[in-house]
């Protein structure tokens, strides 16, 4: 569905449930055990929710997953009591593919709202196969031979408003399902409370004898619809908590804003400042990643691919919305612990959704088995023929996209640059950049009018895997990712012709003059004068001065800074942004060395330096709206997932190397860092797609860098742990014939969490213009 279809879904499924006072009547629920779950299903069937799933030739909406994912949203949004995941979800996708005359008869019941039927396929606690093992079931021959059904099912929802149970058995050969009205002699139902007032069920079939039309399905086309339909329910599952997520985040944020101690808001305090951020950040990913597998779900994937992208989603939403909900009473205070707080109705919602349809751990756990580690083990490319300079890529198939970005680098990238344990300097990649300059590939986010190569998102984040796979070395590239996409959307022709042709040349190689003594993240506190002047060879300003933490300013040829022109002005209002060749006369260039001891950051020292007037960009004393898109070019860079995958990549070596992956505790911990990687890579989707639509980035974007960066801390420290004695270790270590340093992730992620403004600004700038929370 389109976004303005999508919006229209989700804005009808919240009126509906603000009408039927949704909340009101999951709080019913609760205080008045095992009252009717399907009370209010005549108003689901009456807007054809039952449907919204099934074909349209079966009465159904076919709303397609994500538009029946807003309304599963908006059901977590106000903790809707009616059975929608398990009926319309479950019960319907399964009847759906199955397509039998049995299947499609329980559908239109289903459909016109007069049946419930309830999925039961569980048969023992935390397993995710949808592979029958213990309830079995013997197929007679002939048309009057009928079924004998034998097991225990568990957790089927729901439960006493369940019409009749699809019920997966196997039989002599492969898995059957079968349909079994409630009533069915020799069917011993226990009903499970559970905690958000709902009911769960506990079946046991005692030599129940069923007729021949109970079977629906058998075999590999049984099991097929029973994987896709559990697998697509599970994406459906995250959709709800992430609505359920979302809406305590609101909650809170309420709560805040009125909530006064010591003569203020609350809100105003920045310890619980930062915990909202944290709650805000880990939704926005679990949205993200519901958003990309959403649509790659679209593209009917096979049931092993679907199944991994389902544990993936799953993993993610139901983290985002347990952590959302423990903050949420944390943060409401006393208030918070009480039933009469309707917190209190979301904070078990989550906890019953959470443990049904599997846990965060199993689908860590699955998707590890399911997708393996591709970080380590990128093979050989299949690629034939030339590399195309350009090219539609957006036609070309991504394996087809690897495999040539995979051929090249395994043809071209200098073998003894794999993998560097240091931030590489111009002199070691100058010949590499300008491989790439030649071939057009320098400037992969670039459009292609200005010289690039104009990826799409889901490409660039195949160019920064492949890279990263195959440990390819980050080039001195200001140029590229910060000064030259600021000229394409704020400098002059002039400029844009002048600069952008040498940055993609090589000839130009630029730093970034922000930062300055005593005036790091509060960058409006810069010193840096430029004053206007004219003299015999035209206007010009003369800059004096000091910048600080300029990296690898020693190998560069160009600065772009910040310098203040008006020192009666505000602090914003003073300052402009100007661009300056470091060869000019008055410049002085010191080196500082990093906690790993490498020369990567100098202070670049300003002395009457001639600056020409044509490198001002934008206007005079508007430098700050210059500067603020930089820093939002800035944060999507550091966001991205190229340090993370990298550092990752180096984890899978050693893990290999170690048999690491044997030891469950490890495999595991690696499993969660994998899919924060990947669940990155989503949350970067999204802000890419802003850039290439030339739109200016909201500031949402300091979101992914904040995540990048601790994403980032977390596999360097797992990566020293891993190391052992290595741990220790000074210096590059030889691993499988390639350098390995266990050290570097870890050193150079402590520093990602400071430079581009510190993560703890970075939560400042979500809390006060995102979350809208007091100062």
């Amino acid at each position: 569905m389109d976004i303005e279809s999508l919006s229209a879904v989700r804005e009808s499924a919240l009126d509906y449930f603000v009408r039927s006072r949704a909340i009101q009547r999951r709080r019913a629920c609760l205080e008045q055990p095992g009252a009717d779950e399907a009370e209010g299903w005549g108003g689901i069937a009456a807007l054809g929710w039952p449907g919204m799933l099934a074909p349209e030739s079966a009465g159904g909406l076919a709303l397609g997953l994500d538009g029946a994912a807003e309304i599963l949203r908006a059901a977590g949004e106000h903790v809707a009591p009616e059975p929608l995941l398990a009926v319309a979800g479950l019960s319907a996708l399964l009847l759906a593919r199955l397509g039998t005359p049995g299947a499609d008869a329980l559908l239109a019941e289903l459909v016109a709202g007069r049946s419930l039927p309830a999925l039961a396929w569980q048969e023992s606690a935390g397993d995710l196969s949808a592979v029958p093992l213990a309830c079995g079931c013997e197929v007679r021959p002939g048309h009057t031979g009928g079924v004998l059904l034998q097991g225990e099912k568990l957790m089927v929802l729901p439960g006493a408003a369940a019409s009749g149970w699809l019920v997966s058995a196997r039989g002599e050969d492969d898995a059957v399902l079968l349909w079994v009205p409630r009533g069915t002699e020799g069917v011993t139902e226990t009903l499970v409370p559970l905690v958000d007032g709902s009911q769960a069920s506990n079946l046991r079939f005692e030599q129940v004898a069923l007729p021949p039309g109970a079977v629906l399905a058998e075999g590999p086309a049984a099991q097929d619809a029973l994987r896709h339909a559990l697998a697509a329910g599970q994406i459906l599952q995250s959709a709800e908590l992430l609505g359920a997520g979302q809406a305590m985040l609101a909650q809170t944020l309420a709560y805040l804003r009125t909530r006064s101690q010591f003569g203020k808001p609350i809100g105003s305090f920045q310890a619980l400042q930062h915990r909202c951020v944290d709650m805000f950040i880990h939704l926005e990913v679990a949205q993200a990643t519901l958003n990309e597998v959403l649509a790659l779900a679209a593209q009917g994937l096979p049931a092993d691919r679907i199944e991994a992208e389902a544990s993936r989603v799953n993993a993610r939403c139901t983290a985002a919305a347990l952590q959302a909900s423990r903050a949420s009473v944390q943060l409401h205070g006393a208030i918070g612990y009480t039933q009469e707080c309707d917190l209190s109705l979301f904070y078990k919602r989550v906890l019953c959704l959470s443990a049904w349809l599997g846990n965060v751990s199993a689908h860590q756990r699955r998707h590890a088995s399911l997708s393996g580690y591709a970080e380590a083990t990128a093979g050989a490319a299949e690629w034939q023929g030339e590399f195309p300079r350009t090219a539609d890529w957006s036609a070309m198939p991504e394996a087809d996209f690897r495999s040539m970005v995979r051929a090249f680098l395994q043809q071209c990238y200098p073998p003894q640059l794999r993998y560097l344990s240091h931030r590489a300097r111009w002199s070691e990649m100058r010949e590499w950049y300008l491989t790439l300059s030649a071939q057009g590939w320098i400037a992969p986010a670039w459009p292609q009018a200005h010289g690039g190569m104009g990826l799409p998102a889901d490409k660039l984040i195949a160019w920064i895997e492949e890279l990263e796979q195959h440990g390819v070395a980050r080039a001195p590239d200001q140029g590229i990712v910060m000064i030259g996409p600021l000229l394409i959307q704020h400098g002059t022709p002039e400029q844009q012709q002048r600069f952008l042709p040498r940055i993609l040349s090589g000839e130009h190689v630029w730093c970034q003059g922000y930062s300055e003594p005593n005036a790091g993240s509060d960058l409006a506190g810069l010193r840096t004068e430029a004053l206007p002047a004219r003299d015999a060879q035209g206007d010009h300003f003369v800059v004096n001065g000091q910048k600080i933490w300029t990296t690898l300013a020693q190998d560069a040829n160009h600065i772009f800074m910040l310098v203040r022109t008006d020192k009666d002005a505000r602090k914003q209002e003073g300052i402009s942004f100007l661009l300056c060749d470091l060869r000019t006369p008055g410049i002085t260039i010191r080196p500082i060395h990093t906690l790993a001891g490498e020369p990567e950051f100098c202070e670049v020292f300003f002395d009457n330096v001639r600056v020409p007037a044509e490198n001002l960009v934008g206007k005079l004393h508007g430098g700050w709206t210059i500067a603020k898109a930089l820093l939002g070019f800035e944060r999507i860079f550091l966001g991205s997932p190229k340090q993370s995958q990298y550092a990752l990549g180096q984890l899978a070596r050693l893990a290999q190397a170690r048999r690491l992956f044997a030891d469950p505790v490890f495999a595991q911990r690696f499993a969660a860092l994998r899919l924060d990687v990947l669940d990155l890579s989503a949350a970067y989707t999204g802000f890419a797609n802003i850039v290439r639509a030339g739109k200016p980035l909201p500031a949402s974007v300091s979101l992914l860098k904040i995540w990048a960066s601790e994403t980032y801390h977390r596999i360097g420290a797992l990566l020293v742990e891993a190391g052992e004695e290595q741990g220790a270790v000074a210096g590059d270590q030889l691993l499988d014939g390639q350098s390995f340093n266990v050290l570097s992730p870890l050193i150079g992620s402590t520093a990602a969490m400071i430079y581009g403004g510190t993560n703890e600004i970075q939560r400042n700038i979500l809390a006060r213009q995102m979350l809208d929370l007091p100062a």
